[in-house]
């Protein structure tokens, strides 16, 4: 008997090997039945489409696979025709001249021959369409995505790299066994595309994050991974502003939000980038001084004390302001200022005029009304732009009278005025620098009073006092705690007083005009050098004299 010759031994696959034939036989199995439910639910339908296209009722379907086959079907009746006359012609090119008999024989292929053939490469082409190889991600164990290729994978893995490089500004290197990657068969819509995967990348890493960053006037703000908040924070801002007549809301600062990859640290909630946008930052605010502007009134105006005024302008006189002098009456500035314009339709007055008759009864200077005007009124209608909520412009835009306004008729004196009647103005009574502000005080020095009814402007023992105002003097001697006093009635409601004289230069009842001498500087009574105390009665309330100076 012959020996049989048995086959060599096959080399048996690795574990791993096994594990991935067996892994991918499942996925595959279990794909190939999906199909097969499909097609035994398509079947039924299939037949109707068959008997009707038979009776040529021309048959229609929404499904996309009977659509296909339908198609299939309609190219496979042309195919046949087309073959079958390439047949024809092939058998009438080789009869034979003799026999008059063909060499070949043409056979008619069955429909149903082509039917199978069409199914089978539908069946391949909707498999293919639905499942594909593509690569699994994994960093560091965790998986992340699916790729549609290991090369994918890898160019997004290097766009990473540089991203956190180029934002953190140093090299970033992902270490060679971080990243894994697996080929398997997955459906189609499970493949991520190349940006989810380097947000999940980038996201896993925890060095960068994709997000949206606020700018205002090129200064960062704050960051934040929410896509359309930074834009709704603003608008809520706007919205604060935003009345029934408003036109139009801005920022006058040059403010963009702008998307790309930041530092994590960055990242902030929304209510931080809020709370900054509402807070203030380092910048001077300048106020120029006016006309009639004192220093207690511009600092009053602006909510702070004389002192806070002084500590932001050091080296300024406050008993000096010169009309365009500019003082910093604030170190901070807000960092968002909304620009607000609205139009308004109200009812204004309308200023009316006065009509003067000269009156030889009164002296130069002083008026008496004879009967009032009355203003009128106008409907306006007006643009006004608001600056964080202050208003910087009016524009009228149309003014429509609906009173007119009454004339006011005033008598004008015209008798020459004494040089000892009041001007209605106050000239400083000394010269030298204040030590004592009106008002509470502590000084330390027995007797002394702590409320204090006027001005201490200190100046060498025996410097001239002078009348502040023309009138007439009510007082003049000892006062107690005051000294030496100087005390003059200027007729218009005004009294002034001048104490701690060492000398009186007047006497009771005796008229003096405005700059005259009227007594020297001392330290009579209770004081601690050298100074007068002027102090001013307005309808016999003691006032602040650094209003009327």
């Amino acid at each position: 008997m012959a020996k049989r010759n048995n086959p060599p031994d096959r080399q048996k696959p690795s574990g791993r090997q096994d594990r991935f034939g067996k892994g991918v036989f499942r996925t595959t199995t279990a794909a190939f039945h999906a199909l097969g439910h499909r097609f035994r639910r398509i079947i039924p339908r299939a037949k109707t489409v068959v008997r009707e296209h038979r009776a040529r009722n021309f048959p229609e379907s929404n499904r996309a696979a009977l659509q296909f086959l339908l198609f299939l079907g309609g190219m496979i009746t042309m195919w046949r025709s087309l073959l079958g006359e390439k047949l024809h012609n092939f058998r009438m090119k080789h009869l034979g001249s003799e026999a008059g008999a063909p060499r070949w024989r043409a056979r008619r292929m069955h429909p149903l021959l082509f039917i199978c053939g069409g199914a089978v490469l539908a069946v391949i082409a909707i498999f293919f369409s639905l499942y594909t190889f593509a690569t699994n991600v994994s960093y560091n164990g965790t998986t992340l995505g699916i790729a549609e290729s290991t090369p994918a994978a890898k160019r997004v893995a290097a766009q990473v790299e540089t991203i956190t490089s180029e934002t953190l500004d140093q090299a970033f290197r992902f270490p060679d066994d971080a990243l894994q990657y697996s080929t398997r068969l997955v459906r189609r819509s499970e493949v991520d595309s190349s940006a989810e995967l380097e947000q999940d990348l980038t996201r896993e890493v925890g060095l960068v994050a994709y997000g949206y960053s606020l700018y205002v006037d090129g200064e960062l703000i704050g960051s934040t991974e929410y896509e359309g908040a930074l834009e709704d924070l603003l608008e809520q801002v706007k919205q604060m502003y935003v009345s029934e007549d408003t036109l139009s809301v801005d920022f006058e600062e040059s403010v963009r939000v702008s998307a790309g990859y930041v530092p994590a640290e960055t990242l902030t909630n929304l209510g931080h980038i809020a709370q900054t946008l509402n807070s203030t930052k380092s910048g001077e605010v300048i106020y120029t001084v006016a006309a009639g502007d004192t220093w207690g009134q511009i600092a009053m105006d602006n909510g702070m004390s004389s002192d806070e005024l002084s500590q932001l302008n050091p080296g300024y006189d406050i008993n000096k302001l010169q009309i365009g002098d500019e003082l910093i009456i604030s170190n901070a500035v807000s960092y968002l200022t909304v620009v607000v314009t609205e139009r308004q339709n109200y009812v204004d007055v309308i200023p009316y005029d006065i009509v003067y008759v000269d009156d030889p009864s009164l002296y130069k200077g002083d008026y008496r009304t004879l009967s009032p005007g009355e203003y009128g009124t106008c409907d306006v209608v007006a643009d006004v732009e608001y600056v964080n909520g202050v208003e910087t412009k009016r524009d009228i835009l149309s003014s429509v009278t609906l009173t007119d306004p009454v004339s006011e008729q005033r008598a004008r004196g015209t008798k020459e005025r004494p040089s000892w009647v009041a001007t209605g103005r106050f000239r400083w009574p000394a010269s030298g620098h204040i030590t004592s502000y009106f008002g509470y005080r502590n000084t330390g020095i027995r007797g002394a009073s702590r409320n204090h009814m006027g001005i201490d402007i200190a100046c060498a023992y025996g410097s001239p006092i002078y009348a502040a105002d023309g009138g007439t003097v009510r007082s003049a001697g000892w006062w107690g705690a005051g000294g030496y006093t100087v005390v003059i009635d200027h007729g218009n409601g005004f009294t002034t007083y001048y104490e701690h004289c060492s000398s009186m230069l007047v006497s009771a009842g005796q008229h003096v005009y405005k700059g005259q001498q009227i007594a020297r500087v001392g330290r009579s009574g209770v004081a601690s050098g050298a100074h007068c105390h002027f102090g001013v009665q307005r309808n016999g309330v003691y006032v602040n004299p650094l209003n009327y100076l």
